[in-house]
């Protein structure tokens, strides 16, 4: 089987048309694919329809949108954001909303939902999705509030809150403090941020409850980046149910 291709090749000695000669394992290499190539997956893509979905609120569950502040002779490119001021039986939150979503709650059904200027806009599509997850989110907040579970596994670790600490200054008035002993010559002192309960049902437990979903999982993951699991023992501080695959041990 031959393949030529034609073309117009600068050489020093020669500028006119060259014909190459290629051989047969070079020639799908230089072949166009079909346009229609197989994809990785067979299903046709379809954008995500998060932002659309309705909101349920409790019956115990109020939500109040508030405009910006007006600025007296103040000029910014920037536009003001209106915010959802979410109040429950554990609290309030807020949630900023961005100009071009629109808020609209329906009493007699006590859902809420949420939609954008422009559908065909990706950055307000993403902008949609996120902004209804951080209101979901809140309402669940104030609602039942956030929790997140620590495990504590290996030998001698325990955790203790403290009212006190030695090497962690106080951030605000009546601040708590989670001790940690995980193996290192002293104990870990890490302070309990403004909005989250911290407590011990056992000294391999540490239970973490707030009404802010991103804040609790945060100070979950600086206990946790103390002792991170290792897969050889199975050793560390687990979140929630989070698990590790071991591996062989090594051998020299």
């Amino acid at each position: 089987m031959a393949f030529t291709i034609c073309g117009m090749l600068r050489l020093p000695f020669q500028t006119k048309q060259t014909v190459i000669q290629l051989p047969d394992f070079l020639i799908p290499a230089f072949q166009v694919p079909p346009s229609s190539a197989r994809r990785f997956a067979t299903s046709a893509p379809q954008s995500s329809r998060v932002g659309a979905a309705p909101i349920a609120l409790p019956p115990d569950v109020n939500l109040r949108l508030l405009d910006p502040p007006k600025r007296k002779g103040a000029i910014t490119r920037v536009e003001p954001r209106r915010t959802i001021e979410i109040e429950g039986p554990l609290g309030k939150a807020s949630v900023q909303l961005p100009p071009f979503v629109s808020y609209n709650i329906d009493e007699a059904a006590k859902k809420a939902t949420l939609n954008v200027l422009d559908k065909k806009s990706r950055d307000q599509r993403e902008m949609w999705g996120t902004t209804r997850s951080y209101l979901q989110n809140h309402i669940l907040g104030v609602s039942e509030g956030h929790t997140a579970i620590l495990r504590l596994v290996g030998v001698g670790y325990r955790a203790t809150v403290e009212p006190t600490a030695t090497t962690v200054k106080p951030e605000y008035p009546g601040q708590h403090f989670v001790s940690l002993k995980a193996g290192f010559t002293h104990p870990i002192e890490l302070g309990v941020p403004m909005g989250v309960k911290a407590s011990t049902p056992l000294p391999t437990r540490i239970l973490l409850e707030g009404i802010d979903k991103e804040v609790v999982n945060s100070f979950a993951a600086s206990i946790r980046k103390w002792r991170k699991p290792e897969p050889y023992k199975g050793k560390g501080i687990f979140v929630n149910d989070e698990t590790i695959k071991l591996k062989a041990k090594k051998i020299k």
